[in-house]
């Protein structure tokens, strides 16, 4: 079973699109959404949720009004200025959001009076789709350790490949180059770029391309919307063979991506986009080469 892994080196560049189109594309394969903080691979696939879990990814702290003495060292120790002293004679309480659950707090409580314990982060789900199964996430509103909630899905989606002997594991990996997509790209057998004819398409795929060549990770190139900007489109892909990457496709810009997904469907499956398409097409045909 290989993995290969759509990233992007910023968001909006198509990279959940092309996903889609390969999910249609593939034989015998799995699907993860690991873009947890802005999942919408669901918009196109449109699963059926067969199982559903919380997502724990980490601590918070609360106070207890009961047994705290109002000492305020815990607003002495927290570092992320997430203990509020109260104004008159309120009680202290921890804020939520600026809570990173380190636990300095509940340490020092000379009271004991600060609970650290599990919070739910969101959720995840096991589904299946017209393509087969896939695995997918819903991170909550300002929540963290979206890095782990993405090993989680790509350990899930792994085990089941390997149950139902599939031969592929598609996965939507984060856009950007920090901890999501580290945790979408480590162990992969292939990183297929998605990238824009823009100067900050150019910039970003230059950061994302360092990062898997950090990793050691074969990697390849799309260019998405080219011909909006075909000097630009060429200049990414002189660059690209600079840094030894190969391109394996460019996709022409039209709108029909987007009637498509107004449609649940991918643009492989969409009438009125045959050419883009056939560039789809072509581009799996070369991501999958000897893959």
């Amino acid at each position: 079973m290989k993995e290969l892994v759509i990233i992007s080196g910023k968001g909006g560049t198509g990279k959940t699109s092309i996903t889609a189109a390969f999910a249609a594309l593939a034989d015998n394969a799995v699907v993860a959404d690991c873009d947890v903080d802005a999942a919408d691979l669901h918009l196109v696939l449109a699963p059926h949720v067969m199982q559903t879990q919380d997502f724990v990814g980490g601590k918070r702290a609360e106070i207890d009004p009961h047994r705290c003495t109002r000492c305020g060292l815990c607003v002495d120790v927290c570092r992320f200025d997430a203990v509020k002293r109260p104004h008159v004679d309120g009680d202290y309480c921890i804020d939520a959001i600026s809570c990173e659950g380190c636990g300095v707090c509940a340490a020092f409580c000379p009271q004991q009076a600060i609970a650290f314990e599990d919070c739910t982060n969101g959720q995840w789900f096991v589904s299946e789709t017209r393509f087969g199964p896939m695995v997918h996430a819903a991170l909550g509103i300002a929540e963290e350790n979206s890095g782990k909630l993405v090993s989680l899905i790509r350990r899930e989606a792994r085990r089941i490949a390997e149950e139902e002997k599939k031969d592929l594991l598609i996965v939507d990996g984060s856009p950007g180059i920090g901890c999501p997509v580290i945790a979408s790209i480590t162990g992969a057998d292939m990183v297929l770029i998605v990238t824009e004819p823009t100067l900050s398409g150019m910039h970003d795929l230059g950061r994302v391309a360092q990062l898997a060549a950090n990793f050691s990770i074969p990697t390849r190139v799309c260019i998405n919307k080219a011909d909006l900007n075909p000097r630009i489109a060429q200049d990414i892909e002189n660059n690209a063979h600079k840094r030894g990457i190969g391109v394996a496709g460019r996709v022409r810009y039209t709108d029909a991506f987007t009637k498509a997904q107004i449609m649940q469907c991918s643009i492989v499956e969409y009438a009125d986009g045959a050419e883009a398409a056939e560039d789809t097409r072509n581009l799996w045909r070369n991501v999958t080469h000897g893959f």
